[in-house]
């Protein structure tokens, strides 16, 4: 383990009020926090339940570009820290604090800016350039995902088949063998099916550990395939 511990300590949050405060997930965090207590860490939630916040704000409290990339490297126009990521406190175990400041200390993927990020890697490298979209994902975990670090994913699953799901479940092992840790906020039930994963499910409630056959995302998913004429009669 690398991270234990996600929290804002009440002194520094300006107004419970105002957003991203207002959002119950990041109002968890406040005092004593969320603790990350295996490995790998998956938040699942829907649309607009604050996933993208937190693990942005994970990411600028770690130290890397919340646009995407390795640990050691920035985006050539710099940002400001986020309003959660300027507050956010990051507790690391012993073996966190000693990652402090290395190279190999992480990556940041995030779908959407993904095509961007892979633009800045070496760009006469075919590796991300004579590939689908889909390729260029597995391309990137396949030569950025190793060495002990803390690795955040967002939706890695957009641009993902179900195979290429399996094969990052693969590399994440690989990961967490090496001493790595995985934070991943999704939607896919094949990724949250990872063996001794630890699913964080945010919402209304705030965040909450949910086993993975007790999944919204999981039980949803398994009546549409089981019958989808009773969601599409709806439409």
């Amino acid at each position: 383990m690398i991270v234990e511990r996600l929290r804002v300590p009440e002194a520094l949050v300006p107004d419970r009020d105002e957003w991203p405060f207002t959002v119950p997930v990041v109002r968890s965090l406040i005092g004593e926090g969320l603790a990350l207590d295996r490995p790998v860490t998956f938040v699942v939630g829907e649309n607009g339940s604050g996933k993208s916040t937190v693990v942005e704000a994970l990411a600028e409290a770690w130290g890397v570009d919340v646009r995407g990339g390795r640990g050691d490297s920035r985006w050539s126009s710099p940002l400001e820290k986020s309003a959660l990521g300027r507050v956010l406190r990051v507790d690391r175990t012993p073996v966190g604090a000693r990652l402090t400041g290395t190279a190999a200390r992480g990556f940041f993927l995030r779908s959407e800016t993904a095509l961007d990020m892979f633009g800045r890697f070496e760009p006469g490298d075919p590796a991300f350039r004579d590939v689908s979209h889909g390729e260029s994902f597995l391309q990137a975990f396949d030569s950025h995902f190793d060495g002990r670090g803390l690795y955040l994913l967002y939706e890695p699953e957009a641009a993902l088949s179900f195979s290429s799901c399996l094969r990052l479940m693969g590399t994440l092992a690989d990961v967490v063998e090496t001493g790595g840790q995985v934070v991943c906020a999704t939607h896919s039930p094949v990724l949250t099916a990872w063996p001794g994963a630890r699913i964080l499910e945010v919402g209304d409630h705030g965040v909450r550990a949910v086993e993975w056959a007790d999944l919204d995302l999981v039980r949803h998913w398994r009546s549409f395939l089981e019958g989808p004429e009773g969601y599409l009669r709806h439409l």
